[in-house]
């Protein structure tokens, strides 16, 4: 069970394109049932709660009960304490890989963070398992993976002099079929969905795919270079990435990004 190294993220990179990744993080939200958020001397954990805006709709969605905030990155967590005021919020570092709540969960909730652990099917029961009959596990990952956004990133690490440094390098990792995370957790579920969603992203700007990506799937590529050849290398994505995307005539680029949704109830 391994998690890929840790990128050095930009939490103002990654709330730049804070709305259209909120949006799948609310959907996932709207699956949740609020009396697990209010169980008593029970937490609702947001694993992998990066800069906290999730963590903080949680605590006003679920008025009941404190969110916890989970995650391994010190600027993540940085940037989520500065801007949280409820008291009711809290930030914790944490592995997910190894994950150990300091207080009772009635419910898990992780958006788009899981793709990140090789591997991390074999977590989902686990975590199911921690909560109390009834509890929620509920899970988004991005399933983007086969898209060009994701798969130019390879093709642009092999075209120019980087190529060696960037030979190991592992980026976001294979989500797997829906039907394979269904039947994993069926067996310990009383309720279980499992289904996809496809959003058509309307982005707008120079280079607005790259822009996005380079706060997520991108992050381990660009960590891994320095100075004038870190630019080359964007700069070669870039290209790959507007002949993939092309923006309308309106100037939007539509980014269209498939994810995964998991809400699991416990038996």
């Amino acid at each position: 069970m391994t998690a890929a190294k840790s990128p050095s993220w930009d939490a103002n990179l990654y709330l730049k394109f804070a709305g259209h990744r909120m949006r799948p993080a609310l959907d996932l939200m709207g699956r949740l049932d609020p009396a697990n958020a209010a169980r008593p001397g029970h937490a609702v954990y947001d694993l992998g709660c990066g800069a906290g805006n999730i963590s903080r709709i949680l605590a006003e969605r679920f008025p009941g009960g404190a969110v916890i905030g989970i995650d391994s990155s010190d600027d993540m967590l940085a940037k989520a304490r500065a801007q949280t005021a409820d008291p009711r919020v809290s930030f914790e570092r944490g592995d997910l890989t190894r994950f150990t709540p300091s207080t009772p969960p009635g419910i898990l909730y992780s958006n788009a963070a899981y793709q990140w652990i090789e591997g991390h099917i074999d977590l989902f029961p686990g975590l199911l398992q921690l909560l109390p009959s009834g509890g929620q596990l509920a899970i988004q990952m991005p399933r983007n993976h086969t898209a060009p956004s994701h798969t130019l990133m390879r093709d642009a690490a092999e075209a120019g002099p980087w190529k060696a440094k960037l030979a190991k390098i592992r980026g976001v990792g294979p989500v797997d079929e829906p039907a394979r995370y269904y039947d994993v957790l069926k067996p310990l579920s009383a309720e279980l969905e499992v289904w996809e969603s496809i959003y058509q992203q309307p982005l707008t700007g120079k280079d607005p795919v790259a822009q996005y990506t380079s706060g997520t799937g991108l992050r381990p590529f660009l960590d891994a270079l320095e100075g004038d050849e870190r630019a080359a290398f964007y700069d070669t994505y870039c290209k790959l990435i507007a002949a993939a995307y092309p923006t309308r005539a309106d100037g939007i680029t539509l980014f269209p990004f498939r994810r995964l949704f998991i809400v699991a109830r416990r038996a």
